[in-house]
């Protein structure tokens, strides 16, 4: 069975960090473009990081820069984000997609999760003041 497996996330405080695993199984992911979306209470759900199909350029949300970093890893078949410097604005559900589409595209436009040929179940992270 082809899936995304999302790991990772906990309760830290404020200022912690968090490394977020998104596995895959059954295919490639290095074939994909792949996103890391957060859906926070109350708030539509965001992207957060994307690294590209082929060429593992990367693109984050404005309010990330600096603290996250997206990178893969090919023979472990997974995509990571390394999150510092954590606020607690970054609390929500994190779901990693796979999707062919470049860095931006996949980043700058939210789908719905069947939009996209992979969609984890998800792992939480909260961050308290």
């Amino acid at each position: 069975q082809s899936q995304l497996v999302e790991s990772g996330g906990g309760l830290v405080q404020s200022g912690g960090s968090l490394r977020l695993s998104c596995v895959a199984s059954g295919f490639p992911i290095g074939w994909y473009a792949v996103g890391w979306f957060r859906q926070s209470p109350g708030k539509e759900r965001e992207a957060v990081s994307c690294i590209g199909q082929s060429d593992d350029s990367t693109y984050y949300r404005d309010s990330v820069k600096g603290r996250f970093a997206i990178s893969r890893v090919h023979d472990k078949n997974t995509v990571y984000m390394q999150m510092n410097s954590l606020k607690p604005e970054a609390t929500g559900g994190y779901y990693c997609a796979a999707a062919p589409a470049t860095v931006r595209g996949m980043c700058m436009t939210v789908r719905e999760s069947h939009g996209y040929d992979y969609w984890g179940q998800g792992t939480q992270a909260t961050v308290s003041a």
